[in-house]
């Protein structure tokens, strides 16, 4: 959410940040739509003073036995009365339509993000590991044999339709291995306070982490009015909301490891083949709420966070700052991380890191009271995947692929999967 202080003080300046992301200047119907609403605050306000005037002397006609002007004087405060409330109705509409506008407008991005168009405009800012060189020709994740006796996509197709899938055997072990790898590396050596959240939430929390009213058709909501997370970024952030935080709190650093739901409205057509895009997923979150001063160092501590996972993991990634193009509708920096699959020969997305500023604050009213007094702030929000739990499972099985259809995989996995390192090409481990 936008403040429309600062757009009044600056409007060439909103508008310069937005054309960045190749959209069109708003300001001009933001503030004419503003000042129509301030007008008739005032004029409520003017209607309001002139009947309290008239009901005191409506008494004091009443007093001396002027019984015209008693009459002429309660109609008054009746007439008025009526102005008010219309002309506080008609503010208050106003004051919802300005609202409604700048919930629909997205996060201006930071100076530091590079101008571009879409994805081939994002700047690689760090490498990390080397390709292996396979002496076969790699396969995907689904064409590997031990994989495919544990990834069954027509089971889950006749339950459920298109776009998930149904893990078993040595598969479905590693796969919860790896959320449980990340989860314990997220709270023993990163500083994540574990959070278990729900995954229904109310209209509020979606609007208030900006899922609403905007993206309403990227998520699933139920029958009776639960949206389905597309993320644990809603329920973790939106735990702060509300809120008047102490500054020695702050930061809050938050994981979780949960479901999420997405439609894929706009994939059609996209990664149909294996599980790179499902409609259900597994993502283990990591959220902070920091100070102002310190979110830019925030991101950059949560982007080693995700980094250090796929190190441990010997997964060959690259990082990649997203352009104002292809940035989120609420972020104001984001990075990518990308990790290597063989079968696809590319790197492909497995986490991203970002900070929103102050926008998601504003939106769910969270702020904190400065240690040495003064007004108080909102903080802000950040967020990151660390990691998409499906994805990187793909990583792990292609990187660690083998020609006779096995699978070798990483030694950090041991302890969680009872020394066994070894996918076998019938689909149990080893």
């Amino acid at each position: 959410m936008h403040d429309i202080r600062a757009i009044r003080e600056n409007p060439q300046a909103f508008d310069a940040a937005l054309s960045r992301r190749g959209d069109a200047p708003v300001s001009q119907d933001l503030l004419a739509l503003d000042e129509a609403r301030r007008a008739k605050i005032l004029a409520a306000e003017t209607a309001q003073a002139e009947q309290n005037k008239a009901s005191k002397d409506v008494g004091a006609a009443k007093g001396r036995g002027d019984e015209a002007e008693f009459e002429r004087l309660r109609a008054l405060v009746s007439e008025k009365k009526a102005e008010v409330a219309r002309m506080q109705a008609e503010a208050k509409e106003l004051d919802a339509q300005l609202t409604d506008q700048l919930a629909r407008i997205a996060n201006l991005p930071a100076e530091d993000v590079p101008d571009g168009s879409d994805e081939a405009d994002n700047v690689e800012v760090n490498r990390w590991g080397t390709p292996r060189d396979f002496a076969f020709q790699p396969r995907e994740h689904y064409e590997i044999a031990g994989v495919a006796q544990g990834m069954d996509f027509e089971t889950a197709a006749k339950t459920s339709g298109s776009r998930f899938v149904n893990l078993s055997k040595g598969v479905a072990r590693i796969h919860r291995a790896l959320a449980q790898f990340m989860l314990d590396t997220h709270v023993d050596r990163n500083g994540l306070t574990e959070t278990a959240t729900p995954v229904l939430v109310r209209d509020e929390a979606m609007y208030g982490t900006d899922k609403l009213p905007k993206f309403g058709d990227d998520s699933y909501q139920t029958t009776n009015g639960w949206w389905l997370i597309p993320t644990s970024e809603v329920t973790l952030t939106y735990s702060v909301a509300g809120e008047m935080l102490e500054e020695a709190a702050l930061p809050i650093r938050m994981t979780a490891h949960t479901v999420c739901f997405r439609s894929e409205a706009g994939s059609a057509g996209k990664d149909t083949a294996g599980m790179l895009r499902q409609h259900q997923f597994e993502k283990v979150e990591m959220v902070s709420i920091t100070h102002p001063d310190h979110s830019d160092e925030e991101q950059k501590r949560m982007l080693r966070c995700a980094e250090g996972l796929l190190e441990a993991l010997g997964i060959p990634y690259r990082t990649v700052v997203l352009c104002t193009g292809d940035m989120g509708f609420g972020a104001r920096r984001t990075y990518d991380i990308e990790a290597w699959l063989p079968g696809q020969s590319a790197y492909r997305e497995i986490s991203s890191v970002s900070t929103t500023g102050d926008f998601q604050a504003r939106r769910m009213n969270a702020r904190f009271r400065p240690e040495g007094g003064g007004k108080p702030q909102f903080v802000h929000t950040l967020n990151g995947s660390g990691l998409a739990v499906g994805r990187c499972l793909i990583a792990v099985l292609e990187n660690g692929q083998n020609e006779d259809g096995t699978v070798t995989l990483p030694d950090v996995l041991a302890p969680y999967l009872g020394g066994k390192l070894t996918l076998g090409a019938d689909g149990q481990l080893a």
